[in-house]
């Protein structure tokens, strides 16, 4: 617990790559949490709490959930320590601005009928780049793509793919299943023995949560390694 005499260490004094805006311009709005990419819109946080602290606060209300999030009016956002009407109105008007976006893509979002399908989808964040990522896809039943999302960002020698943080990423979407996917800088796809346990450890995850892993793919440039297709999964 903070004690009386605790210095408070706002945003300003954390590291570079760890304070919000800065983190977004290091590596880009998927390296971002929730929390984080609300304390931006935030701006600042209170006395006692920094912008991030706040924008927890305000998610947990909503049950760390952004759908819950966007149907909380002004005046529910305003309940929230830290939250002042201008704050209030900047998230509403942000959650607004998702929900439209999201109405366009209704009729625009790719069906993944094949591994071929998801490597379209992902080759261009996966292709060319000099380290090791790890994305995800969310389907719903239709198989069509409800979110796409980076889930790790890591060296030349690979990148760890946390189970925990993919699958509350599925559970927020209300993904039915999941394709994920990761580079090989080496050019190399066939996969490593930490692949192969991934790969097992997800799709025994996933029938615990009804959430089927579809495919895992391995890319590296023009090619790439499907789990599937070879009868892994």
């Amino acid at each position: 617990m903070k004690k009386e005499n605790d210095t408070f260490l706002g945003i300003k004094s954390w590291a570079a790559e760890d304070r919000p805006r800065e983190k977004l311009l290091l590596k880009g709005t998927s390296a971002l949490s929730d929390a984080e990419l609300i304390a931006i819109l935030l701006g600042t946080g209170t006395a006692s709490m920094s912008a991030v602290d706040v924008a927890k606060n305000m998610l947990q209300q909503a049950g760390n959930n952004l759908n819950a999030l966007a149907r909380f009016s002004v005046k529910d956002l305003m309940k929230v320590k830290g939250i002042g009407e201008a704050k209030a109105i900047t998230i509403v008007s942000a959650l607004e601005l998702g929900r439209r976006r999201k109405e366009t893509e209704t009729h625009e979002r790719p069906k993944i009928v094949t591994s071929n399908d998801a490597f379209e989808l992902l080759k261009g964040d996966l292709m060319d780049i000099p380290h090791e990522e790890f994305w995800l896809l969310m389907l719903n039943r239709a198989q069509r793509v409800i979110r796409k999302q980076q889930i790790s960002l890591g060296g030349v020698h690979g990148t760890i793919a946390d189970p925990k943080i993919i699958f509350k990423a599925a559970l927020d979407e209300l993904a039915s299943g999941i394709i994920v996917a990761h580079n090989h800088p080496s050019g190399n796809v066939t996969p490593s023995q930490q692949d192969i346990d991934l790969t097992r450890k997800l799709k025994e995850a996933g029938k615990l949560l009804e959430i089927k892993l579809l495919d895992h793919l391995i890319i590296a440039g023009k090619q790439f390694y499907s789990f599937a297709d070879e009868g892994l999964l």
